[in-house]
């Protein structure tokens, strides 16, 4: 398959791990569209995880009880669906083998 050029939405250092992975794997197409969900799982968690550095853990409604922030589930969720859509692609294996009927061949030139 023809080398596919990062989207443009993607952080810098995801889009670097974008070619990376493209470098290392043969995709198929459904594995590009998957992969790029896995950026972006991957950073949306990231974005989360600065707003909650930034404004903590928790916030206290009008009455003073204390709320996890919204952005907690937002990173757990992005988090989980990037490990998911890896696992998915068949990219949670050190090496590719016959015995991993999901693992992607490596690209071997």
């Amino acid at each position: 398959m023809a080398t596919q050029k990062p989207p443009p939405h993607l952080s810098k250092e995801t889009t670097a791990w974008w070619k990376e992975v493209l470098a290392e794997f043969d995709f198929e197409g459904h594995h590009i569209k998957l992969l790029q969900k896995a950026c972006e799982a991957w950073d949306r968690s990231e974005m989360a995880r600065k707003a909650v550095l930034k404004f903590g853990l928790t916030f206290d409604d009008r009455f003073g009880s204390p709320h996890a922030r919204p952005e907690i589930a937002i990173e757990r969720d992005s988090r989980i669906a990037f490990a998911r859509l890896v696992r998915e692609i068949g990219m949670d294996v050190s090496t590719p083998n016959e015995s991993r009927p999901n693992s992607l061949p490596a690209n071997r030139e």
